[in-house]
């Protein structure tokens, strides 16, 4: 197993190279000056350019990326051109609280996802079946945008139940005050993976309920509820590996959940250093998510292996 770790997290550096190289790449072609946008407005050019080459921006680009990327490796990501603090500063803060929004969203997504998809697998020529089908086929493709400005309009401003933004009152909060503000955007982004996890747990459950072994364990007289839980578990390797999946893609998708709710994570302080070209936390903001996307796959996969050797 730990081989198998091992050749994980090595397939995973390359990976992080080439993320390193088009983030690099991508950032460079956003229209602005950093160095203007540092030296304040009316600057003269001599101050710019003063600027430019205390940044290391006068020097080439294959320099430029060489010393960006080596001082990423000893964790030095840089220092933010619009709030002048450290770059890995802000973002270990954000992604922490990404993190707490996706763990929050994942919860709601298997809830969601396994209801539905074994009621629709159980009950497949049912009216509730049907729908409980037609639910997660929808919320495959229900876009992200739309349906959190629906739910500020009518479970927010419309009713009062939930907050608009942020992740706590003014005065602060405890545990339950978190999970209040943070329902309607866990539940904007759950609804996705709720969906793809539906459709595979159903495909999965009607496969595995077909199966010869299943017929076997009801001729021994094991009841419903008992050969329904054997099925689960011969359903829990795919039911992970599409989990696993959805983990990635809350962690790098959120982006738009994140600032319509006025969410302070990872989403957020991109698309707010995006917006000023701030590029050291825009290059360490997608480097960060790259890295939690690989490490996510790699835990999947250990995982996966443990629960099916095979």
């Amino acid at each position: 197993m730990t081989r198998f770790v091992l050749r994980r997290l090595g397939y995973g550096v390359p990976v992080l190279f080439g993320v390193a190289v088009i983030v690099f790449g991508t950032v460079k072609l956003i229209p602005g000056d950093p160095a203007a946008l540092l030296a304040g407005t009316g600057a003269s050019e001599e101050t710019k350019e003063q600027v430019r080459r205390s940044l290391g921006l006068d020097q080439n680009i294959v320099v430029q990326f060489w010393n960006w990327l080596t001082n990423a490796v000893q964790g030095d990501l840089g220092t933010s051109i619009a709030q002048h603090r450290p770059a890995r500063e802000l973002v270990v803060s954000a992604f922490g609280n990404t993190l707490v929004l996706a763990a929050y969203a994942l919860v709601l997504a298997l809830v969601l996802g396994i209801a539905l998809g074994a009621v629709a697998a159980l009950r497949p020529t049912t009216v509730l079946g049907r729908i409980c089908g037609a639910i997660s086929s929808v919320s495959v493709s229900a876009p992200q945008y739309s349906v959190a400005l629906l739910f500020i309009i009518y479970l927010s401003l419309g009713t009062g139940l939930f907050p608009v933004s942020g992740m706590h009152d003014v005065n602060g909060g405890g545990f339950g005050d978190l999970l209040w503000h943070g329902f309607l955007p866990a539940l904007t982004s759950a609804l996705v993976p709720a969906g793809m996890i539906g459709r595979v747990f159903r495909a999965s459950l009607l496969e595995v309920l077909g199966m010869d072994f299943v017929e076997a364990l009801r001729a021994r007289g094991l009841s419903p509820r008992q050969v329904l839980v054997h099925a689960i578990h011969n359903t829990l390797p795919s039911l992970l590996t599409v989990a696993g999946l959805q983990v990635g893609y809350l962690l790098g998708g959120v982006v738009f959940v994140e600032t319509i709710f006025s969410w302070p994570g990872l989403g957020s302080l991109l698309f707010s250093a995006i917006s000023t070209r701030d590029l050291p936390v825009t290059q360490a903001g997608v480097l960060v998510s790259a890295a939690a996307f690989v490490l996510v796959n790699i835990a999947v996969d250990t995982a996966h292996a443990l629960i099916d050797p095979e």
